[in-house]
């Protein structure tokens, strides 16, 4: 975009991602490194976690996704830095996603380690007992964003997204933006980052010159920003002072959580900037032909990287609720989208 791009510093996982290969276990500094976990069935093939050894403390970030192949591979990993999962204190969660918080319940119940998430973060499950109403509502939902009758029983958050919800590791700890995260030695500090999540965090490593980014802010992708219900009222909004936050140094090593490890976040934040500005725009165009009446017209009209029709299942609800982040975010800059959005029913609590 305009000849802004990153410095990549992890080039065997560059290499790696390439060759669509799992990444080795790096140590990056003297007591940092990194651990691929697998995360299986999808197109990002595996989560980077990050080991931080301080002073009598040892601190995980991003475990992983839950699976006997994960575990082995994150075991491994702590034995590069001689440690076991009972010299580990604390697990950092940048956020809720699965492929983040998997592991965290299995490292905490082998490690005694506390589990932290941002002060922010929830974790979308719904009420007890109300489970089948919560369904329920959720394809009220997608029915008014114009899903076809006929693909609402493919996108509808069932019974399986619960029962991997309902798996994932309730916090310890809050970290509120501003804080260290509280093990010895460490100095980390925390950054609230919502956009991509309500509650994503970043951690800041002055003293080793590293950025932790989880999904924030990626190489290559740009993060998917969905509007949630409920859920935060704007997240596109959000996402934008957001990567002002974060978007303060070129010279800092990236360690994100996917692909792999860079330098130039600053460049890279004005890039995400600018697709996602481009993303309106071509939203607004779709707008302005006049013929669109939903969300789902809308985003079967935008340029999707494998194309429209090759949505299915997830990845197509996550295309729908960017469209409709893309929408709130344009009503709050004073378009009126003439596109029903928000649920005119009462929200069931998550």
């Amino acid at each position: 975009m305009h000849g802004l791009s990153i410095t990549v510093t992890g080039h065997e996982q560059k290499a790696a991602w390439r060759d669509k290969i799992l990444p080795p276990v790096e140590q990056i500094r003297e007591d940092v490194w990194s651990i691929p976990v697998p995360f299986p069935n999808h197109p990002l093939r595996y989560t980077l976690s990050y080991l931080l050894i301080g002073r009598d403390e040892a601190v995980l970030v991003d475990p992983g996704w839950a699976s006997d192949e994960g575990w082995r591979h994150l075991a491994a990993g702590l034995r590069r830095g001689n440690l076991g999962f009972t010299d580990l204190t604390g697990v950092v969660v940048t956020h809720q996603h699965a492929d983040h918080l998997g592991l965290a319940a299995r490292v905490r119940e082998a490690s005694r380690a506390w589990v932290a998430l941002g002060e922010h973060e929830t974790l979308h499950l719904p009420a007890v007992g109300d489970v089948a109403a919560w369904i329920a509502a959720d394809r009220v939902r997608l029915a008014l964003w114009g899903v076809p009758e006929e693909r609402l029983d493919e996108i509808t958050l069932g019974e399986r997204w619960l029962s991997t919800q309902k798996a994932l590791a309730a916090p310890d700890l809050r970290l509120a933006g501003g804080s260290l995260v509280p093990a010895g030695g460490l100095g980390l500090r925390v950054v609230a980052t919502p956009g991509h999540t309500p509650g994503h965090v970043c951690l800041v490593d002055e003293a080793h010159g590293l950025i932790f980014s989880g999904d924030h802010v990626l190489p290559r992708i740009s993060p998917n920003i969905s509007l949630q219900i409920p859920g935060p009222a704007n997240p596109l909004a959000d996402y934008y002072q957001s990567l002002d936050l974060i978007g303060f140094d070129d010279e800092m090593e990236v360690c994100p959580a996917h692909e792999y490890r860079f330098s130039g976040m600053r460049r890279r934040v004005e890039a995400l900037l600018e697709g996602n500005r481009a993303r309106s725009a071509e939203v607004l165009r779709v707008l302005a032909g006049g013929a669109a009446r939903s969300v789902w017209d809308i985003a079967r009209s935008l340029s999707w990287s494998r194309g429209w029709d090759s949505l299915q299942g997830p990845p197509l609800r996550l295309a729908l609720a960017e469209t409709a982040s893309h929408l709130v975010y344009l009503e709050s800059q004073g378009l009126n989208v003439h596109i029903p959005v928000r649920d005119p029913l009462p929200a069931v609590a998550p």
